[in-house]
């Protein structure tokens, strides 16, 4: 799904949580083409490359709303965004964002990797290198964007950043990962939707949904 789309798709559905239109948590899963995003936080530094001659390149620059430095989004990166309302849950943007490392190092567990969160940052590393990111929004106690977990993402993508500002971060993704550690299974192109399943399950069991209702291909209808 092109990023604009997703935003603007997002961006509805939050208004409509926000109306009381929306009587239900939402997670949208998508998959993106090559696209930076610019937080709220980002540093000149964090983005040594002119937009311009990004989009030129075909990876699009996006300014957007939510916490946190630059990220890069593609292919073989499973995004997700919740648009939770929490005063349903705990209304503390802190406590929403453990609670999102959480889901992800949930999630990863099922796949044999050990992750774990670092002192200071936002997002879940294993052994250093970090495999995912998460930067929210919340207006009113509503939330959206979220998280992004790099499965077979193309990591030299990362090279034209400081993804998230952190000065010589390494990036990794599950499937290098899981090749360092000889693992047989969840390969080649079962693996997004494997993980995919792996983090919805995840998110029912942090979060204590009781069910989940899915629509495969959510039409994208205009604001």
């Amino acid at each position: 799904m092109p990023y604009a789309d997703a935003l603007t798709l997002q961006r509805r559905l939050a208004d409509q949580r926000l109306a009381g239109e929306l009587k239900t948590d939402l997670l949208l899963i998508c998959e993106h083409p090559p696209v930076i995003t610019l937080g709220r936080g980002t540093k000149t530094s964090s983005l040594p490359l002119d937009p311009e001659l990004l989009r030129r390149r075909g990876t699009e620059v996006f300014e957007v709303e939510r916490g946190g430095d630059v990220t890069y989004h593609g292919p073989g990166q499973l995004v997700g965004y919740p648009i939770f309302d929490l005063t349903q849950h705990r209304q503390d943007l802190h406590w929403y964002l453990r609670q999102l490392e959480e889901v992800l190092i949930v999630a990863l567990r099922e796949f044999g990797v050990e992750a774990e969160r670092n002192a200071g940052y936002t997002g879940v590393w294993t052994s250093g290198r970090k495999i995912a990111s998460i930067g929210v929004h919340a207006k009113q106690w509503v939330t959206w964007h979220g998280f992004a977990l790099n499965v077979t993402t193309e990591l030299s993508a990362f090279d034209l950043i400081v993804p998230c500002g952190i000065p010589g971060v390494v990036m990794t993704n599950l499937a290098r990962e899981l090749a360092g550690t000889g693992a047989q299974g969840h390969r080649g192109t079962e693996l997004p939707a494997t993980v995919r399943d792996a983090v919805v399950r995840a998110f029912e069991k942090v979060f204590g949904f009781r069910s989940a209702t899915r629509l495969e291909g959510l039409p994208i209808v205009s604001a």
